[in-house]
């Protein structure tokens, strides 16, 4: 981005029309809902000579943010001249929640040659810029850059700071980060155990949970979620019974872990016993709460239930129409997970994806219907552009390894010598496909495990 024009004398600057005062300009702005809207009030700021007004540019700024529109942000700052701190931190904002992340350093790289005034504002700003384009050893720079400032003892900019560490896969610097923190907010020891949750460091986070002076309900879930990734229910359990005590109430993310916890116990009961909770307390059965369930119902063994939970569904997702997919085709009924497929093909805003025909070619292999099979599959090439992956070969090599047993079945109610003929005829008949697909664009080698 170009730096800012310079200042123009100011007697070049005329005063604006009595007719047109910033506060009509500002009044225009917050009313504004759309993106050619707010063009023509830019437009008109500039016949009035009032583009240089700092609290409207920030106004324009931050309203071309919100629309997408990041060319025009960077239009408005371009034509300021001399942007306070301010306006220099709203525009790096700017590009960076707009998945301009490489804009944004590339912006305050500018900044610090041409306007190195910084206030607690601008690092945090620009470490998430670093966090959203894995920019870990710029992110160190800007630490040392905020030690050197003295803008580190800021508990936003620490918080900040610790959570590109952790994601970044750098424990031992988040760690550090919270270990020298004068004073630590909720927010702190949330990111300090979601970091080390996140970087499977269950004992750590055990430590870190236990000592936290307050625990919210997102310290909560986050503990439980571990305990579930790390294959541990009963405490899952334990803890969730805790948070009751504490008069916590959970979120559907909450009860998301605890239904993945009645999974892996393969407790129908305990499942069960969640859904009635999250009925009692009013949660609406949205695409998160009723894939879980979904998935839940069908691996504890009730279809039924599962079924039932998919035809009362608010709303349904690609994940929820997958998982009901794949629940019939692991249950044995191939033909209604192949109609349920096609249903969601006609789903308008739906489409497949290589996890859809994971749940569509297992339900084939399942029921040994190898002409579907190889027909989705081929679908699912030539009409979705999918690329295979390891669990489509899969199946699809179970699929022929049936055709090659049926055909070997048959062979073996002829005669002897009828047999031999005919086997080695089916043999090479299911080898001849076999090296077809070898030499078809999208081999074995390209979709089979490596």
């Amino acid at each position: 981005m170009a730096a800012p024009s310079p200042s123009p004398p100011p007697n070049l600057l005329s005063p604006p029309p009595p007719n047109f005062l910033p506060d009509r300009a500002s009044f225009l702005l917050k009313t504004c809902s759309n993106f050619p809207h707010l063009k023509q009030i830019h437009a008109k700021l500039i016949r009035h000579n009032l583009s240089n007004d700092q609290l409207l540019a920030r106004h324009l700024i931050s309203l071309s943010s919100s629309f997408g529109e990041t060319n025009h942000a960077s239009l408005v700052f371009r034509n300021l001249h001399s942007p306070s701190t301010f306006t220099w931190n709203l525009t790096i904002r700017s590009l960076s929640v707009n998945q301009k992340p490489r804009e944004a350093l590339l912006l305050f790289l500018l900044m610090l040659e041409i306007h190195p005034q910084f206030d607690k504002f601008t690092f945090p700003f620009v470490i998430k810029a670093c966090l959203a384009s894995s920019s870990v050893r710029f992110g160190t720079q800007i630490h040392g850059l905020a030690i050197k400032t003295g803008l580190v003892t800021d508990v936003f900019l620490r918080n900040t700071l610790m959570d590109l560490y952790f994601k970044c896969r750098r424990p031992d610097c988040g760690r550090k980060v919270f270990d020298e923190m004068p004073g630590r907010n909720i927010v702190s020891w949330t990111t300090m155990l979601n970091g080390l949750v996140s970087n499977e460091r269950l004992d750590d986070a055990e430590n870190v949970f236990d000592k936290m002076p307050k625990r919210n309900v997102v310290s909560w879930t986050a503990m439980i979620t571990a305990y579930v990734k790390n294959r541990r229910p009963d405490e899952a359990f334990q803890l969730f019974r805790r948070m009751q005590d504490d008069d916590v109430e959970p979120n559907e993310f909450t009860l998301v872990g605890m239904l993945q916890a009645s999974t892996q116990l393969g407790s129908l009961s305990m499942g069960r016993w969640v859904h009635d909770y999250a009925h009692k307390n009013g949660f609406s059965l949205d695409c998160f709460l009723g894939t879980a369930l979904i998935d839940m119902y069908s691996k504890c063994g009730s279809l039924e239930d599962a079924r039932r939970v998919f035809g009362v569904m608010e709303g349904r997702s690609l994940a929820t129409w997958n998982s009901m997919i794949t629940s019939l085709g692991v249950h044995g009924l191939g033909e209604e997970a192949l109609s349920l497929f096609e249903e969601m093909e006609d789903e308008e805003g739906v489409e497949p994806d290589a996890i859809s025909f994971v749940g569509v070619l297992s339900a084939c292999a399942n029921t040994g219907n190898v002409e579907e099979g190889l027909r989705y599959f081929l679908r699912m090439i030539y009409v979705y552009g999918i690329t295979p992956i390891e669990e489509h070969s899969a199946c699809m090599i179970q699929l022929l390894e049936q055709a090659l047993e049926v055909n070997k079945v048959d062979s073996m109610d002829s005669d002897s010598n009828t047999n031999t003929s005919r086997e080695v005829e089916s043999t090479d008949r299911v080898n001849e496909r076999l090296e077809s697909w070898s030499q078809h664009p999208i081999t074995f080698s390209k979709w089979g495990a490596d």
